[in-house]
């Protein structure tokens, strides 16, 4: 990473890098700051291989401190500001945090979960680099009179240096952390300059936060990788999403079905024909979909693909076609690397490969697979088969290279862009005294992605009702994770493991008929 900044400084030190709600970085200043920061980190004792996590909305200090903890050979670990206490805590016990960035209002809740449990740990306010200040130039020039730091002695990291941590969601509850070096940022990176042919007059728009591979990869670095512009946001807002891509001229954006589906449905009154984004890359994009950002939005070219946290940038519908609606593309290649192609395979239960047309498991083998989970050995030896690695997603091929997403085989629910694990959510409704059994399973979202339904099996006698359960869901839940439907059984349906049998839950129509919506019946939060 510090490498790929550096040659962009080398031939565009001037081009601005970075735009945030106003403030505009070059590649020059990104360097210079990320410097700075990196030799005060460096006084203030952090290592190569040292995590450093940040808990904050999305923001131009994000991207310094990131790379600020590249240039250490240091881990970045971003996590979602949104989440329980519970959650937090676990996240940075699990990363092992030597210190935590955060923003000045998070500060106290940070010392307060975390300082604790390990009081060698360091809590810093983002605002230290210049996060509260109103220019570019300001915090630099904060950082140079504030920031006390030493110079950089150490060994530049190595292609396979360990650089960020994902957390993801499993089937387990809990979330690992999906590891990825430097190697498998900048080729990740590389490829999504490939898919979109990005030019350095690009203008990247993600609204996503950057606690994700789609924005911190994709739209940053492929922003950096093509020599063009990042733009970010704090949070999206879908009222003045046009007036935003207006005002900062972006010409490219990455979206999932729930955001182009929001955008679709608010009101024609807070569009913006003056807007410049001509490539739209994410996934699922419904015909209706191509249809409305083509006729309707003005977006020329929309790119389908595919990838996840642990294999990013893993298919893609060639920009320069045949493009196959539906479709989430074809093996990705290494734009520069005619030899690092991503390897698929399609198979069933048993590990043979079905007929073509067939569903099956999706295995990869990719050169910009991660490195593994963090500090845990035995989930990435049971993520891999021989080297390929279990996606747990269901697709199938047409003979002709191009795949298409079936459904996911694992216990995921995809709801408004968050991979949400429903046996976490079975674990919260389990701890009620009133609950014998329960069940989280995704249903269609009008959105276009997941809703979560919650069925339970109450104790003889118990009074307790749909209202109660939302309560208490609110209580231990993210509001992310608060299930929107709510239906109450006799039994569950089980397998012969005696594990309950989700897939059948989900589709039994009954059940799903008798489900009350509390968005409708109760005032449910934001998510």
């Amino acid at each position: 990473m510090p490498s790929l900044l550096s040659s962009r400084v080398a031939v565009c030190p001037d081009r601005e890098a970075v735009r945030f709600e106003g403030r505009s970085w070059t590649y020059g200043d990104l360097e210079r700051a990320s410097l700075l920061v990196a030799q005060w980190f460096t006084a203030q004792g952090l290592a190569p291989g040292a995590r450093v996590a940040h808990v904050a909305t999305n923001s131009d200090t994000t991207l310094i401190v990131f790379l600020a903890v590249a240039r250490l050979g240091a881990v970045f670990v971003p996590l979602n500001s949104a989440l329980t206490d519970d959650d937090l805590t676990y996240q940075l016990g699990h990363c092992k945090a030597e210190m935590v960035l955060t923003s000045h209002d998070l500060v106290s809740r940070i010392e307060t979960l975390w300082s604790p449990r390990d009081p060698a740990a360091t809590t810093v306010s983002l605002d230290a680099f210049g996060h509260g200040t109103a220019t570019s130039a300001e915090a630099l020039a904060l950082m140079r009179a504030t920031l006390r730091g030493v110079a950089l002695d150490l060994p530049p990291p190595t292609p396979d240096s360990p650089l960020v941590v994902i957390y993801t969601s499993g089937t387990t509850g809990r979330p690992k952390g999906v590891l990825h070096s430097h190697r498998n940022f900048v080729w990740a990176s590389e490829v999504f300059v490939s898919r979109l042919w990005l030019q350095p007059t690009e203008r990247l728009l993600t609204v996503f936060p950057l606690f994700h591979i789609n924005a911190l990869a994709y739209s940053f670095g492929g922003a950096l990788a093509c020599g063009g512009t990042f733009i970010t946001v704090s949070r999206f807002s879908a009222s003045t999403f046009w007036q935003t891509a207006v005002e900062t001229e972006a010409t490219q954006l990455n979206i999932l079905a729930a955001l182009g589906n929001i955008l679709g449905r608010r009101p024609r009154s807070e569009f913006r024909a003056g807007h410049r984004i001509r490539k739209i890359y994410g996934g699922p994009i419904s015909d209706e979909m191509f249809r409305l950002f083509r006729e309707e939005f003005g977006v020329p070219c929309l790119i389908e693909g595919y990838g996840m946290s642990e294999i990013p940038a893993t298919f893609s519908n060639p920009f320069d076609g045949p493009q196959k609606p539906g479709s989430i593309g074809v093996a990705a290649a290494h734009p520069r690397l005619s030899d690092t192609q991503v390897a698929v395979r399609v198979v069933d239960d048993d590990g043979r490969p079905v007929p073509v047309g067939e569903p099956g498991e999706l295995l990869v083998k990719s050169p910009l697979a991660f490195l593994g989970y963090l500090d845990d050995e035995a989930q990435t030896r049971e993520a891999f088969d021989d080297g390929w690695f279990r996606t747990g997603d269901l697709v199938k091929a047409d003979g002709g290279g191009y795949h298409y997403f079936v459904a996911r085989k694992k216990d995921i629910i995809r709801r408004r862009g968050e991979n949400i694990s429903g046996a976490e959510i079975d674990a919260v409704l389990l701890k009620h005294p009133e609950v014998v059994n329960a069940a989280a399973v995704a249903v269609p979202s009008e959105l276009g992605d997941d809703e979560i339904m919650v069925v339970l099996v109450r104790q003889p006698d118990s009074t307790l009702d749909h209202e109660a359960v939302l309560d208490w869901c609110r209580v231990l839940l993210a509001s992310i994770k608060v299930p929107r439907f709510i239906a109450f059984a006799d039994r569950l349906p089980m397998t012969p493991s005696h594990r309950v049998a989700k897939h059948v839950l989900a589709r039994d129509a009954a059940v799903r008929a008798q489900a009350r919506d509390m968005s409708v019946t109760a005032s449910a939060p934001e998510a």
